[in-house]
């Protein structure tokens, strides 16, 4: 067994919604650091250009592109700049989602609300995966990953788009991997539990932080390089025969407040 090769991805080519900030980020990093060309797709064009110019400076090979995954055209446009630039699509990560706990009670939000969550959740990350098919089935080598959440299996208020969309994502990837399976397209879900990014930052407290840890075996809140760890393993040929998995990276438990 060549060791070497098994999280080898020079010559591939990976794109990363939501990549320039948190989880997106480090992930972008991550798939960098082990050799494939990196495309930093974001809303925030600043910010996509600012971590590409970060990891080419490094020595990696990144452009940043300019995308809202729920406009058709954007997507379509991300794909055909990516395949210009780079020649082909080996990997995708398909990070960005919106909503959350405490901002989804159906005494204060509308039918429109809650569309737009699946729009950005569930529905950019199927029509990428159609867009991008194509592109991984010609060059021979595919992997999807998408990011799903421990509310897709955890219970609370007002949170019903955010977690049912994240749940939707499960079953949507497991359904998915038959459909792309023949084309040796393997595609996976990764559930992170609580992650320090600057959206928990903004609500985290010392006392937060301790009740979120009183089920959590590993005693401290996620950092984005662990979850970017579980996106190495499913873009690279280490995993080559897993697919329609989801894997929850939460230190073991759960981070709930109650």
């Amino acid at each position: 067994m060549k060791t070497t090769n098994l999280f080898d991805l020079k010559d591939k080519t990976a794109i990363v919604t939501g990549g320039a900030n948190g989880i997106g980020k480090a992930s972008c990093e991550m798939l960098a650091a082990y050799g494939a060309n990196v495309v930093v797709s974001d809303y925030n064009l600043e910010d996509a250009k600012k971590t590409s110019k970060a990891i080419n400076d490094d020595g990696g090979k990144t452009i940043a592109v300019d995308c809202d995954v729920t406009k058709d055209e954007a997507l379509v446009n991300l794909v055909d700049k990516t395949v210009k630039e780079f020649g082909g699509i080996h990997i995708l990560v398909n990070n960005v989602g919106g909503g959350g706990a405490g901002k989804e009670s159906p005494y204060d939000i509308d039918v429109e609300q809650f569309k737009k969550v699946y729009e950005m959740n569930v529905f950019s990350m199927w029509r990428l995966c159609q867009l991008v098919a194509p592109h991984m089935k010609k060059a021979g080598y595919g992997s999807i990953i998408n990011m799903s959440s421990m509310a897709s299996i955890n219970k609370s208020p007002a949170i019903s788009a955010y977690a049912s969309s994240k749940a939707a994502i499960n079953h949507m990837t497991r359904n998915l991997a038959f459909d792309y399976g023949p084309d040796e397209i393997r595609i996976n879900a990764i559930g992170p539990g609580a992650v320090k990014t600057h959206a928990l930052s903004t609500v985290l407290t010392p006392e937060i932080e301790e009740k979120m840890l009183a089920h959590t075996p590993i005693k401290r809140l996620g950092e984005p390089e662990d979850i970017a760890g579980a996106v190495l393993y499913f873009a690279a040929p280490i995993s080559k025969w897993t697919s329609g998995q989801v894997i929850f990276v939460n230190g073991g438990g759960v981070q709930t407040l109650d």
